[in-house]
């Protein structure tokens, strides 16, 4: 059989109603399910391990390569304030070695058969992940897997990254178009950990001690808070054997327990007043956000939401854009966003001007957003932005990455994994009522203001 037809793992004949081999040192049998066997898709399964790690793969047998990730339900949130940017940190260190392998023995690992693995940090969870040849899976895992359970956290290797991040906070702070959406949440959220850092500052970095950091690694890199998806040409049995026999002996390896429950969702997180925070630099472009709390991700007017959005500002035909940058050429780049937590949310407008124009951006945005409120959108704009998220919603699934991150965080975030068709069917069913209700609601309240640019804090007033 030529490489190109050889499948990477052996044809299953049934379907798994429980998983588990003699090799692993997980006690008990796991449970697995079909989620889905989706036409414009492949089969999804999840398998819930004994200890409550979950497995959840999507097989696609037309790729030829698999994205691996391991998903930990922690952030920045989760830190108190002096443990700020420990979630972060520990991203950083994970790959710096293991019990059995070098920094340079897992990153060489992967590169050497053609891969790519990365991590990132949000506010609510990490990620690690690996993308390879279907046939090089099992290293994947056994790489991943190792790096994740079991780091060593060096002395020596928290001492270098601490540099290294030092040097991203750093860059970070060079970067004002980034820095504005960091002031902008904290204009929001105040002292709450989502109005903080995901990197943490000079201040929490700089005496953070290997203590410390291994203390928030063994309290919350625990099975049940753990969700491993996968996505590709891959057989769902052999990936969750091959995760088992990866944890085997590491402390991932742990007793029976049930799946850790999602995020609550109340009370909300209180958010503060409307308030104007200024940043003073002298830049040659001033960099602003106007915007407001939005609505919680589990929230059923998201799907209203991300219509509201497109049509404000989400591409070169919305609003905003046509508005402020085409028709008066006041900005190279203005768009909205909304950002979803598990209790909260964002809803914001980005512009980047020259610093004499920023009054007049400002000016025709509380406009827009004030002719929105009142008087709504159109059908025709509806149509428009209905099409919109239907459509990179799913261009977006036309990667293995893409699919995997779908898998983990429908499992992580919502508890469920929504199908193609019937999320299409969601936006199809969002009314010009629905949005322009939440446009009447989330459009009319007060206004934050962040700015980074060449400005006191006494040039702009909260509207």
């Amino acid at each position: 059989m030529s490489r190109a037809q050889r499948a990477p793992f052996p044809a299953r004949r049934r379907e798994v109603a429980a998983a588990g081999t003699a090799r692993s040192g997980v006690a008990g049998r796991a449970v697995t399910r079909t989620i889905s066997e989706d036409p414009l898709g492949g089969t999804v399964r999840r398998t819930v391990l004994p200890n409550g790690l979950r497995v959840l793969t999507e097989a696609i047998p037309a790729m030829r390569s698999v994205s691996f990730g391991i998903w930990v339900s922690v952030g920045s949130r989760d830190e108190t304030g002096p443990d700020s940017g420990a979630a972060h940190f520990l991203e950083h260190l994970l790959f710096k070695g293991t019990g059995k392998r070098s920094a340079l023995e897992i990153s060489s690992a992967i590169e050497a058969v053609g891969g790519e693995t990365n991590a990132f940090t949000t506010k609510e969870y990490t990620c690690y992940y690996a993308r390879v040849l279907d046939e090089d899976l099992p290293l994947a895992i056994d790489v991943m897997c190792d790096l994740v359970a079991d780091s060593v956290l060096d002395a020596a290797d928290v001492e270098t990254e601490r540099g290294v991040i030092l040097e991203e906070i750093a860059m970070h702070d060079d970067e004002p178009g980034d820095e504005v959406h960091d002031l902008f949440a904290r204009a929001v959220y105040g002292d709450h950990p989502l109005g903080r850092l995901i990197s943490g500052t000079g201040e929490t970095v700089t005496p953070m001690t290997r203590p410390q950091i291994q203390g928030f690694y063994r309290r919350h890199y625990i099975a049940p808070q753990i969700v491993i998806a996968a996505a590709g040409n891959l057989d769902h049995t052999a990936v969750v054997d091959l995760v088992r026999q990866a944890l085997n002996g590491t402390p991932l390896d742990t007793d029976p327990a049930a799946p850790a429950p999602h995020r609550p969702t109340a009370p909300a997180v209180r958010t503060r007043p409307a308030a104007t925070l200024v940043e003073t630099k002298d830049t040659e472009q001033a960099h602003v956000i106007l915007g407001c709390p939005g609505i919680d991700r589990i929230d059923d007017r998201r799907f209203a939401l991300g219509v509201l959005n497109n049509v404000l500002g989400g591409g070169m035909s919305s609003r905003l854009f046509q508005e402020i940058r085409e028709q008066r050429g006041l900005a190279y780049s203005v768009y909205s966003y909304a950002s979803q937590y598990a209790d909260s949310g964002l809803f914001a407008v980005y512009a980047g001007s020259a610093p004499g124009k920023v009054d007049e951006v400002l000016e025709l945005t509380r406009a827009e957003l004030a002719r929105v409120a009142a008087d709504g959108l159109t059908e025709a704009e509806i149509a428009r932005g209905k099409g919109m998220s239907k459509g990179s919603f799913v261009l977006g699934l036309e990667d293995t990455g893409s699919r995997m991150s779908r898998l983990a965080k429908g499992e992580l975030l919502y508890g469920d994994l929504m199908p193609v068709n019937e999320l299409l069917a969601r936006v199809d069913a969002v009314t010009i009522e629905d949005v322009n209700a939440l446009a009447a609601d989330l459009l009319a309240r007060p206004m934050s203001l962040a700015v980074v640019g060449p400005f006191g804090a006494g040039d702009f007033a909260t509207g």
